[in-house]
């Protein structure tokens, strides 16, 4: 089964109108700022495509039968079913997929989108992670031969 087979098209339109919002934010704003100033204008942009999201969403650990508080906190949980993380780092590594992946995992939910905004394109932040599937960068996914490659062409 192909990862892009998993999803049903509810969950592939909410991740399209998603990434819409944040290509929106990253062309409005650039790169260069803070985690929170994306996080505070994507919130604005979900919110004009009509979406429900929740912020800062805690993400106890089930141990032995009891839930325990860990810090864990997803960034935002739009429709109560995609976790989207954000980043603004030079670069997306495999721990930052894995920080995702974890919180999929933990939370029940099948799709989590990773967006670093501080890239020269968003399409080179962007990576869609579905659960107990592998990975594939948005990049690859869109024809872009390397991944998270700053050189990337912006998406239409």
């Amino acid at each position: 089964m192909k990862r892009r087979d998993a999803e049903t098209p509810r969950e592939d339109l909410i991740t399209d109108k998603i990434i819409g919002a944040s290509i929106e934010v990253h062309r409005v704003l650039g790169p260069g700022l803070l985690e929170s100033a994306y996080e505070e204008c994507l919130c604005y942009e979900l919110s004009q495509r009509g979406l429900e999201f929740k912020r800062q969403v805690g993400l106890p650990v089930a141990y032995k039968g009891i839930k325990l508080s860990c810090g864990y906190k997803m960034d935002l949980l739009v429709e109560d079913l995609i976790v989207v993380e954000l980043k603004t780092v030079e670069s997306l590594l495999r721990v930052h997929s894995a920080q995702l992946l974890s919180y999929l995992r933990l939370s029940g939910k099948p799709v989590g989108l990773l967006i670093n905004f501080n890239s020269s394109t968003l399409k080179g932040g962007l990576r869609r992670v579905v659960n107990n599937f592998s990975e594939i960068s948005a990049a690859r996914r869109l024809g872009v031969e390397k991944e998270g490659s700053d050189d990337a062409p912006a998406l239409p």
